[in-house]
């Protein structure tokens, strides 16, 4: 797979890193993350593992603050973006959110035209200059290696897209608006082994300008794609560090058992 510029100016901008420190979330009464500690770092692929309802997904919409629209969320402690409390009062959820981008579990295009999907994204950011957007919709498209794909039909409805060319093609609507950290939530799991490939292959291309982190039940993805792994377990982070590290050697027995299948 050939690798196509990005951005245009993320060469000279290295990729955010993230730090979580002394995190607490509830909802209401519910302690769903206790006393979160982590450190992400810029320019790899961070994947979250643990069984279903310990977290993972609070977690990754902690980072673009999703759960702001949740009834009854409460949280203290800091979620520091290249030093930025994203949680001090003032922030601008709207810059947030373009920053930190999301992909979800099933492909969510707009019902809406391949180049309207692409574009949206930047039209409402006030980018209007017909020469920029079409440089942009052929810099994001070329970036998931879609353009090829689908330069002829662009105004085809996205609805008629294979699912992994959707979730490629939701991933080049996030690029357009050029953000610094993509949050994936198990992006692959609607998809087919030759299609998880790809997106795989795809993620591997985007780390060189992107900090990404995934939440992911496939322990194989997991090995083989990140480079740093956390494992949650009822709320809090059990174990984070290296992926080979996490897999062969971990710390914490539970980690052990969850990665060797004795629960999960």
């Amino acid at each position: 797979m050939t690798t196509s510029p990005v951005a245009s100016d993320k060469s000279v901008i290295p990729s955010a890193e993230i730090s979580i420190r002394n995190l607490n979330l509830y909802y209401q009464d519910f302690h769903a993350l206790i006393n979160i500690n982590a450190d992400f770092q810029g320019n790899c692929i961070t994947a979250l593992i643990g069984p279903s309802g310990c977290g993972k997904s609070t977690l990754l919409r902690v980072l673009n603050r999703m759960n702001d629209l949740i009834p009854g969320v409460r949280l203290s402690g800091q979620v520091l973006i290249s030093g930025e409390d994203i949680y001090r009062p003032g922030t601008d959820l709207t810059k947030l959110r373009k920053r930190v981008g999301m992909v979800f579990q099933r492909p969510n295009p707009f019902p809406l035209s391949i180049d309207e999907n692409v574009l949206y994204g930047p039209k409402i950011h006030g980018r209007p200059n017909r020469q920029e957007l079409l440089e942009i919709r052929e810099r994001s498209l070329g970036a998931v290696h879609l353009w090829d794909e689908v330069k002829d039909r662009l105004h085809v409805s996205a609805l008629e897209l294979t699912e992994e060319q959707q979730q490629r093609l939701c991933i080049a609507r996030l690029l357009a608006v050029e953000p610094e950290i993509l949050l994936m939530d198990e992006p692959c799991s609607a998809l087919d082994p030759l299609a998880t490939l790809r997106i795989e292959e795809l993620m591997q291309e985007l780390k060189k300008e992107y900090t990404i982190i995934i939440v992911t039940h496939n322990m194989q993805q997991a090995a083989r794609v990140s480079d740093d792994t956390g494992f949650m377990l009822l709320g809090e982070l059990i174990e984070f560090g290296p992926t080979q590290k996490i897999f062969t050697h971990p710390r914490d027995e539970r980690t052990e058992d969850y990665i060797t299948g004795k629960f999960g």
